[in-house]
């Protein structure tokens, strides 16, 4: 699970790096995003009214508008990716909900299906391109399995956090525990035991989804339910708003571009000036 640019085909559209540098703001982010994910769905179908396949349709033409903006784009921009990943975090949970709330397919049904999706999507992207580092989406090939891995991590997530919080009635807090400690996990094996980068990463990836699912819950739902109470609509727009406020930071400063990236842009400019 190395880079292996030199399995790029003479013809592969080649752009610079189109995911942000992992950093503490990406998985802050990310962590957000995916609670917006949980409670933004729940808001567009309880508060709203909206219907399952309405919210799914709306949502989810929202999202092909911004992928094509990501995909069209040469190089990393964060606010187009990142409200990608929200819609797509939108995306996961209803595409979970159409299935369970909508043909009634149990949670753990749901959860082994798009477990296997999500295995099959990455055991062929290594076998086209010999690599799943994210450091490497730099084709658009990668990339669009790079965005079809996510959707299936952020239904995964949303079927397995379900499953325990709600199926096995484990609650709330209890998942958003759980699911924080196996992230505690990964990064110990990593950091202390020499785990690799690529699968610590896709493992923590995985994990946050069903943590950020669990929090979303654990904030949103009635106290009678197991929750805080404080609704859907005040935790989608405090976390909508936190994510905002991050990305508008990392658009002015750039601390999440990569190093090989901003290089060349600086070269560009000073021959520009020259």
């Amino acid at each position: 699970m190395t880079s292996n640019t030199s399995a790029l085909t003479p013809t592969a559209r080649r752009v610079l790096n189109k995911v942000p540098e992992i950093t503490v703001f990406f998985w802050v982010i990310k962590v957000l995003a995916t609670t917006v994910g949980e409670t933004f769905a729940d808001y567009l179908t309880g508060t709203v009214g909206m219907t399952l396949t309405g919210a799914s349709l709306v949502v989810g033409a929202l999202l092909v508008v911004t992928l094509v903006a990501q995909f069209r784009a040469s190089r990393y921009v964060a606010p187009v990716y990142w409200v990608a990943v929200v819609l797509i975090s939108v995306v996961g949970t209803l595409v979970t909900d159409n299935l369970v709330d909508g043909l009634g397919v149990p949670l753990w049904v749901t959860t082994a299906v798009f477990a296997v999706a999500l295995g099959v999507t990455f055991a062929v992207w290594y076998r086209l391109e010999g690599t799943l580092s994210i450091h490497a989406i730099t084709t658009t090939r990668r990339e669009a399995f790079y965005w079809l891995a996510i959707l299936f991590t952020f239904a995964l997530g949303t079927a397995a956090g379900d499953l325990l919080a709600e199926g096995l009635g484990l609650g709330y807090l209890a998942s958003t525990v759980l699911f924080a400690a196996a992230i505690g996990v990964v990064a110990l094996a990593r950091y202390r035991f020499g785990m690799g980068a690529v699968l610590a990463f896709w493992l923590a990836y995985v994990l946050t989804r069903p943590l950020g699912a669990s929090i979303g819950d654990l904030l949103s739902q009635s106290k009678a339910d197991g929750g805080l109470g404080l609704g859907t609509t005040t935790t989608s727009v405090l976390f909508l708003a936190a994510i905002a406020g991050i990305v508008a930071y990392l658009t002015v400063t750039r601390r999440d571009v990569e190093a090989a990236e901003t290089a060349e842009a600086d070269h560009d400019a000073a021959g520009v000036a020259a």
